[in-house]
């Protein structure tokens, strides 16, 4: 009974909070469109399954007693044994605004005093050594700390945790500013990770109040584009491709290299809440810039990229066998930089680009079974365990991969003003307090990636005029929507089709997208999508070797695809494809084989050598076919 108590005592402050949106500084740009409560949101289903799983293998099972060990320690010169902590609650928090599992509570709570108790007079919360404060990772583990402090206080309102955050962060304005270090200068990547702190930092400037945060943070930018600075305003709005923005360093892991992804990432997260505050055009430009540059130059057929971490011009390179490649903590961090964009514009390229990312490149890092992150996730070969990193059973992927499965909720429906809006399509359901005196429930009834069919169900409490918002993806070639059976006006692919009626309790709107199977050319070779999700071979449909050359047969850019009742352990979704294989056309009769694919988050999900994977499938040359350039 006392446990019960407690968790009601701390839930009132949190719907007081997420509700009401109370702060003391009011923006000065407002998004356009504002997630829904998380815990008003179900999701069912394939995905749903995949959430509850790494919510309970890999959120609830961590050692947070390891993860609190190095703040203890404090003997560290170069390593990042902090920023594990920080990724792990900010996902529990998540995940808790989205079950409100009491055990979770429990477990984060005793996260938080285990390590506030860790907090030195000087504010300092960390794990590296006096002498060694502001080196190599220190900077970049305490914005992970304030992360998660704040991420707290916002469902808690416990001000000891808003205090032990301002203390840290006064700490740390003692060290770096003006006349102090240069905040470009401390730790790796020219500035990018320690400068990603301008997150947390103005995030507690929207709690406080205090203008010494916001002053801080207009710093960190203002030192961006010094000449030590990673120029990441005037590089981005100079159109300066992300993969050369700087000459390729002498040392890969050095702070010459301007070109690491995530932290990069990292600093436009910081900037677009900067934005919020101050309004200033050039701060949301150079992010979309920088954006759809990575989209345009980096971002590969499952929706992440990168090769070491680093912007290499994936995009056309992918096809080739790389060295580490889709790192998990690339993925979450693009998916979040592309939700942050969604909200401030309400551009649905934005909803495309996440989609993507999350039924391949995320749902692809988990092992089957939800006790591991991968840390890279390549287009072909074998998945794998991540080596564990700063003598601790942990990794930087296996920490932050489960944030990116928390935040599914807070992406799939948003409103605005008499508007809801859905950006995903699955087994979900949801509650909306439309207004004050009307709360309307959406319901799916779908299988949906596997079909391309969603039926929604809209249930107001009473009637009332508002608009629903349907994204229609980019890649749905052929869309159809109906309302009570009447179809509404044209439809346009990438855009959202924005239906506003009377709706009434019991009202059915169909939509249907179009799941052909589209073939992807690139470097002679072959991939193919099937809606939002990428195909790829597996050796445990053993119906050939993955790696053979191939023709993948195709009429104006359309696969026919068909589904397979065969589907080996762990396989989600499986298909057949129409392929003359090797070199030897005669022994095929020139006839197509029918050969299976699977999802290509379900590809290699054994993480062992008898799911041996492969999407790009390499083009079998027929000079007939080509133009024939003697050498």
């Amino acid at each position: 009974m006392k446990r019960f108590l407690i968790i009601s005592v701390f839930l009132i402050p949190f719907f007081s909070l997420a509700q009401q949106k109370s702060m003391l500084v009011k923006t000065a740009k407002t998004d356009l469109l504002e997630p829904w409560a998380p815990h008003n949101i179900q999701i069912k289903g394939y995905l749903g399954e995949k959430m509850d799983l790494c919510i309970n293998q890999r959120i609830k099972k961590e050692d947070v007693a390891q993860l609190i060990e190095p703040f203890k320690t404090r003997n560290e010169t170069h390593l990042w044994q902090t920023e594990f902590w920080g990724k792990w609650i900010l996902s529990a928090i998540a995940a808790y605004e989205y079950n409100h599992d009491p055990e979770l509570l429990k477990i984060i709570q005793d996260a938080i005093s285990g390590l506030l108790s860790t907090q030195t007079p000087d504010g300092y919360i960390g794990n590296y050594s006096t002498e060694a404060q502001l080196q190599q990772w220190d900077i970049w583990g305490r914005k992970y700390t304030l992360l998660g402090l704040l991420a707290y206080f916002d469902i808690s309102g416990d001000q000891k945790a808003l205090g032990a955050a301002r203390k840290l962060a006064d700490h740390l304005l003692t060290q770096v500013g003006p006349g102090k270090a240069d905040i470009v200068k401390t730790g790796n990547y020219r500035g990018m990770p320690s400068s990603s702190i301008l997150e947390p930092m103005v995030l507690l400037y929207r709690q406080t109040g205090e203008k010494r945060y916001l002053d801080f943070a207009r710093y960190i930018v203002a030192q961006w584009e010094t000449a030590d600075g990673p120029k990441l305003i005037s590089k981005a709005i100079g159109s300066i491709s992300v993969a050369d923005r700087f000459p390729r360093p002498e040392s890969w892991w050095s702070w010459d290299n301007g070109q690491k992804a995530y932290e990069m990432m990292s600093c436009y997260e910081g900037l677009l809440e900067l934005y919020r505050i101050s309004g200033e055009p050039d701060y949301l430009k150079s992010a979309e810039m920088a954006v759809q540059n990575i989209i345009e130059t980096e971002i590969n057929v499952a929706g992440s990229g990168t090769a070491f971490e680093c912007f290499y011009h994936g995009g056309f390179r992918q096809t080739e066998p790389t060295y580490h490649t889709m790192e998990t903590c690339v993925t979450f961090t693009w998916i979040k930089l592309c939700n942050n964009l969604l909200r401030l514009t309400g551009n649905p390229l934005y909803a495309d680009q996440i989609e993507k990312s999350v039924y391949n490149a995320l749902l692809a890092s988990m092992k089957f079974d939800g006790s591991q992150i991968a840390k890279y996730s390549p287009l072909e070969g074998m998945r794998h365990e991540g080596e564990e990193q700063c003598a601790m059973h942990i990794n930087c992927c296996n920490a932050n991969g489960p944030r990116a499965f928390a935040l599914i909720p807070k992406m799939a429906f948003m409103t605005a003003p008499n508007e809801i809006l859905i950006n995903f399509y699955g087994q979900y359901s949801a509650s909306f307090q439309l207004n004050p005196k009307n709360k309307v429930s959406i319901i799916q009834t779908t299988t949906y990636p596997e079909s391309g069919q969603i039926e929604i169900t809209v249930q107001p409490e009473k009637a009332e005029f508002f608009t629903l918002a349907l994204r229609i993806p980019a890649w749905s070639n052929q869309t159809s929507i109906s309302v009570n059976g009447i179809a509404p006006d044209e439809i346009q692919s990438g855009t959202y089709s924005k239906i506003a009626r009377e709706w009434k309790n019991g009202d059915k709107l169909i939509l249907k997208l179009d799941m052909s199977g589209r073939l992807i050319t690139l470097n002679g070779h072959q991939a193919i999508l099937r809606g939002p999700v990428l195909l790829a071979r597996d050796s445990r449909f053993q119906d050939g070797f993955v790696d053979e050359t191939a023709v993948i047969h195709h009429k104006n850019g359309f696969v026919e695809l068909l589904p397979s009742n065969e589907k080996p352990e762990h396989i989600w979704m499986s298909f057949t494809a129409p392929l003359v294989l090797g070199t030897d056309l005669e022994s095929e009769f020139r006839n197509p084989k029918q050969v299976h694919f699977c999802d290509f988050a379900s590809s290699g999900n054994t993480w062992t050598s008898d799911s041996r994977y492969r999407v790009w499938i390499r083009q079998t040359l027929n000079v007939m076919n080509s133009i024939y350039k003697p050498y």
